[in-house]
């Protein structure tokens, strides 16, 4: 069967599992180069742009599609304020005219030489995985929505992965098999900073049955670290206070919590990364070493988010009160360096409401003789 619509393709669809995803099927592709043109790392981005440079040649992927394939490469590169032009392209069988993405908004700025392998290494398996809710905002949401959600897009599926790769012992609980959870329909009916997934399912029942339908729904967010930092030598830990949301829409009357130092993982990133590097933004504070606490669901009856808890040995003595956090973020957040006795205290009377700060001052508790005599 000839297919008769022709893209080429110099950026990250060239790998090929994530253009099949997009495609929603196997891709038919040769080899094939843009004349004096060039693909360059964006700056500030893992992803390339495509620039004109007289001699050079711009290596691709020329790939062969129907109407449904196209269809499906415009939607996607849609939300990255691609538009379709026309080009000549070189080929092992002679020119060919061809469909490019060309960038339609602000121009950006080359950063050296883009190498596919490189991105494929680092963010090719959430890009991937990513494929179908990038689809659905594609679908259902102007472009400057999909713009702004796709970061957490990222990291959702980045999650999502780390879930899949992560041990699940069942050495009391039920191991399940493939057909213990059906799935009949799932919708997104929200995504922004987190998602909403609602399913129409039917899960296996401890009596061997499959239950009834019913309808679940969850809050989707992505896996995220909270560090506790500990002077052995001081005695003295780090807590960050910062307004939350989530206890002002509860209804309590002070929304301003006492934490440790927590963020979100970066797609690629691992989580002990990630802990140094919210040690930095949220206190200027470099960590000497990682103790892994635990690995928890802390909400698993609503929410996907997955936590990694660690304590992270540091030098406080000449740290202070300071205010932090990253203006791109709206972050205000200050920092409090108090003695351990101290934070016993505010656990006992009630100003410490964070659970993981709970649990990571309990570990503490547990482990802190043998963490000033080390």
């Amino acid at each position: 069967m000839t297919l008769p619509l022709r893209y080429f393709l110099f950026g990250t669809l060239r790998h090929l599992p994530l253009l099949e995803a997009v495609l929603g099927g196997p891709a038919v592709t040769e080899p094939a180069t843009l004349a004096d043109h060039a693909v360059m790392r964006a700056q500030g981005h893992s992803f390339p742009i495509l620039i004109r440079q007289p001699g050079a040649r711009a290596e691709g992927l020329l790939v062969h599609t129907d109407a449904d394939g196209a269809a499906r490469l415009d939607l996607y590169e849609e939300g990255f304020d691609y538009k379709v032009t026309e080009v000549t392209v070189e080929t092992a069988s002679g020119p060919r005219t061809a469909r490019l993405f060309a960038s339609d908004g602000a121009p950006l700025r080359p950063d050296g030489p883009w190498d596919l392998d490189d991105w494929a290494r680092r963010y090719a398996a959430a890009t991937v995985e990513a494929v179908p809710e990038v689809l659905d905002l594609a679908r259902t949401q102007p472009f400057a929505v999909q713009q702004a959600r796709y970061a957490m897009v990222l990291a959702r599926a980045d999650s999502t992965l780390r879930a899949r790769a992560h041990p699940a012992p069942a050495t009391l609980r039920r191991s399940p098999r493939p057909d213990d959870l059906q799935v009949e329909h799932l919708e997104r009916p929200y995504a922004w900073f987190f998602g909403v997934e609602e399913a129409h399912m039917r899960f296996r029942r401890f009596d061997g049955s499959l239950s009834a339908p019913v309808r679940r729904a969850a809050f989707v967010m992505a896996d995220a670290v909270t560090v506790l930092p500990y002077d052995p030598a001081t005695d003295n830990v780090l807590l960050i206070e910062q307004h939350r949301f989530g206890p002002q829409v509860r209804g309590d009357t002070n929304p301003w919590t006492l934490e440790p130092i927590a963020g979100r993982i970066d797609p690629g990133e691992p989580p002990e990364t990630t802990a140094e590097r919210e040690a930095m933004e949220e206190a200027a504070l470099p960590l000497r070493a990682l103790h892994p606490i635990a690995q928890c669901y802390p909400t698993p009856g609503a929410v996907t988010e997955y936590l990694y808890l660690f304590l992270g040995l540091a030098d406080l003595s000449q740290t202070h009160q300071r205010i932090g956090g990253l203006e791109t973020e709206a972050e205000d957040i200050r920092s409090h360096v108090i003695p351990f006795p101290r934070l016993m205290e505010l656990v006992q009377n009630g100003e410490v409401q964070n659970g993981p700060l709970l649990t990571s001052t309990f570990w503490l508790a547990l482990n802190r003789a043998r963490l000033r005599c080390g």
